[in-house]
């Protein structure tokens, strides 16, 4: 189940609404990240096994980017509802069509390496969830990022597979230094695996109006009235992330359990983190760009980016971010490429949401 959803505000201007990242080729490859990401689950399922969940404004993309999925695995939300209703949808959609299916979640706009290792731990973790747990995949940290939820490491339970005590979510700069410090503690980096009948009853238990929205949804999938019931039932579903509707609870019920994963990962959630990313340039420096000719001078440790053919050049600058698109340009230190979001809401409270 791929989640390929939102705008990635903070990466405008090259992230709209209408074109969010997932749809760019942020991986230093001529891959947009939502096919890497396909691309990636090639050795652990069939292209008929692949399910993507995503918005009107976006399924058009979708289906020519990923032309090998079945356009029935397509699942189309009317409207945004978070993270929980699409995963309950594709789940309870999965399990009308599988019963006994296994089902793992990513996002579509994740960069994973060690694929070979990636491949080892998704397998190890659905070996978990055939014994009914629900699995996240949790990140080795690696600095005190204060932007994630953790996952509080408790007994182990088989090689390689933790319980989880506890979700504890964005904690404050001191104290995500902590969790770094005692050892105990993953990143929530949003990949699950589970059963698909194993989530939907654990919705049931948390859930109960949600869960009866979406089976009353799964139940019309295959009828000509299907469309009239979606639409009517899922303005009214919560909006809610999975971490707070179903994970943190199941978690506190003991039915949580973790396998600990140590290939790279990023969830690209700025310009400063894509740098981090990908392998730079001898100075430090990633360029990605369609200008044909070289743009940097003295430059080091700096993202540049480019969709627009125009020659971009900067001179003498250190540790910054240039995104040239055709509508809108940023510049800005790298230590403030978080701050991008605040310009977008600025855009939205200007009236200029046509630059959005």
């Amino acid at each position: 189940m791929i989640l390929a959803g939102g705008s990635g505000t903070r990466l405008w201007p090259l992230s709209r609404a209408a074109n969010p990242k997932f749809l760019h080729r942020l991986g230093g490859t001529d891959q947009t990240l939502l096919q890497a990401t396909a691309a990636r689950l090639a050795a652990l399922s069939d292209p008929d096994q692949v399910y993507v969940v995503t918005g009107v404004a976006h399924a058009a993309a979708v289906a020519r980017q990923l032309p090998q999925v079945p356009e029935d695995n397509i699942l189309v939300e009317p409207a945004p509802r978070d993270s929980l209703a699409a995963i309950a949808l594709a789940a309870a959609v999965i399990a009308r069509r599988d019963p006994e299916a296994v089902v793992a979640v990513y996002s579509a706009d994740h960069l994973i390496g060690r694929q070979e290792r990636f491949e080892e731990l998704i397998r190890l973790a659905a070996d978990a969830a055939g014994t009914g747990e629900l699995v996240t995949v949790g990140i080795q940290p690696i600095r005190p990022e204060t932007g994630f939820g953790y996952l509080h490491l408790a007994e182990r339970t088989a090689p390689g597979v933790h319980r989880i005590a506890e979700f504890r979510e964005k904690p404050s700069a001191q104290v995500a230094a902590d969790y770094l410090a005692s050892g105990e503690y993953l990143w929530n980096a949003g990949m699950f695996v589970f059963q698909a009948r194993a989530f939907l009853a654990e919705l049931e238990r948390q859930r109960p109006s949600l869960r009866a929205g979406i089976a009353a949804i799964a139940e019309s999938w295959d009828d000509q009235d299907h469309e009239t019931v979606f639409g009517a039932i899922w303005d009214g579903l919560e909006k809610i992330s999975v971490d707070y509707g179903v994970m943190e609870g199941a978690a506190a019920a003991g039915k949580v359990v973790t396998v600990p994963a140590d290939f790279p990962w990023s969830d690209i959630g700025d310009f400063h983190s894509l740098g981090e990313s990908l392998d730079g340039d001898a100075d430090g420096n990633v360029v990605l760009t369609d200008a044909a000719v070289p743009t940097l001078r003295g430059v080091e440790d700096s993202v540049v980016v480019s969709t627009t053919g125009r020659v971009v050049a900067v001179v003498g600058l250190r540790d910054v971010v240039v995104v040239d698109t055709e509508d809108a340009l940023l510049v800005c230190p790298r230590d403030r490429a978080h701050e991008v979001k605040q310009v977008v809401d600025g855009l939205k409270a200007n009236g200029l949401a046509a630059h959005i």
